[in-house]
């Protein structure tokens, strides 16, 4: 009967070391992932741990090139580099040559002027156009024009882009009597009429935008401000429209400009884009910008690669909880196990030799 119930133990220990091994160390990345949750940094190295390679970093290079993008293709050589993967020299070398002066600037004016005139920027040049016109005013007045005619006429008219516009110019004035200092929300208005012109901007992102600029804008004074003697005097015009923006009232939304602001400034144009199609708040943007400021150029490859994964648990609150108790569970299952083990051997240890003595005392009484 001992040896059946010992024989029992050391299976049912056999067992618990068999599902720690399995159980564990995916309670072990449960733990590590909720305490990154609020990381993109540590988030990012993390899943890159896991799913970056040399192999891929091979695969999304030669999938960069094969569409034009040699700027993806850098971003993610800059991230092979970083993590000390191997590239090939001729891979290497076609990344270099896809990214020569020569080989962009052909296309460099006609994205600048494209992003002057229809404020649409994919690119560092279709950026510096939309900038131009939005500094010189252009830009936000043709967007609360085209909106205002719609609103006018009993049309809708886009909300996002008609606040942003607003809020533009009261930043633009404010970026030239500070000299600068408010570029990066600048350049951020830019960029996010843009994301909301081109559908790259996520639905729950433009709506948490679209309530605190309602507020900013004073609606009544802006119709004043764009009344039918506006085009005759469109430097009262632009007056009015920027009395009627109280920016103070925007609430979170000049702290997401600067954010894009700062994204564009570390991770360039198309790393702010792809990231306002992947935040969902306010908060995601500046989990982005951290991010930006520390992967830099990198930072496009990683959210290409990674996705919302980048920024946010992709994995359920209560499965990563389950991972961490049955890890738990399991742990205690197998410490309760060999100490009732190590028990046993030690019951059965002092009973042979309380039997042993018993016998050498017998034995000795008899021979007495």
């Amino acid at each position: 009967m001992y040896r059946l119930k010992l024989r029992l133990l050391l299976a049912v220990i056999g067992l618990s070391i068999w599902c720690a091994w399995n159980v564990v160390p995916r309670g072990g990345d449960a733990a590590r992932l909720l305490a990154a949750a609020e990381d993109p940094v540590r988030l990012t190295d993390m899943a890159l741990d896991r799913s970056f390679d040399a192999k891929v970093a091979a695969r999304e290079i030669e999938a960069a090139l094969a569409a034009g993008d040699g700027e993806l293709a850098q971003s993610f050589l800059e991230l092979a580099d970083e993590r000390r993967l191997a590239v090939a020299p001729a891979l290497r070398q076609r990344v270099e040559r896809a990214n020569a002066p020569v080989a962009v600037a052909g296309q460099a004016v006609g994205k600048f002027a494209e992003g002057f005139v229809v404020g649409s920027p994919d690119d560092l040049a279709g950026l510096a156009g939309t900038l131009a016109g939005d500094l010189l005013i252009y830009g936000d007045v043709r967007d609360i024009v085209r909106e205002s005619a719609n609103w006018v006429r009993g049309e809708e008219a886009d909300e996002l882009i008609l606040g942003l516009a607003c809020v533009g110019l009261a930043v633009t004035a404010g970026t030239y009597a500070s000299l600068g200092a408010g570029a990066p929300a600048r350049a951020g208005v830019s960029l996010v009429k843009a994301a909301a012109k081109t559908g790259r901007m996520s639905a729950k992102l433009t709506s948490s935008l679209i309530r605190p600029l309602r507020s900013a804008v004073d609606m009544g004074a802006l119709r004043a401000a764009l009344g039918p003697g506006a085009l005759l005097q469109p430097a009262v015009a632009v007056r009015g429209v920027r009395s009627a923006v109280k920016v103070e009232k925007a609430g979170g939304v000049t702290q997401v400009l600067a954010d894009v602001g700062r994204i564009n400034g570390k991770a360039g144009t198309r790393a702010a884009l792809d990231g306002l199609k992947l935040a969902d708040s306010p908060k995601d943007v500046a989990k982005l910008a951290r991010l930006a400021d520390a992967k830099g150029g990198k930072t496009r490859a990683v959210l290409k690669l990674l996705g919302r994964g980048a920024i946010a648990l992709t994995v359920g609150m209560f499965q990563l909880a389950s991972w961490i108790f049955w890890a738990l569970l399991n742990l205690a299952l197998l410490v309760a196990a060999i100490k009732r083990a190590t028990e046993r051997m030690a019951e059965r240890a002092i009973a042979r030799g309380k039997v042993r003595r018993a016998r050498r005392l017998a034995s000795a009484a008899l021979s007495g």
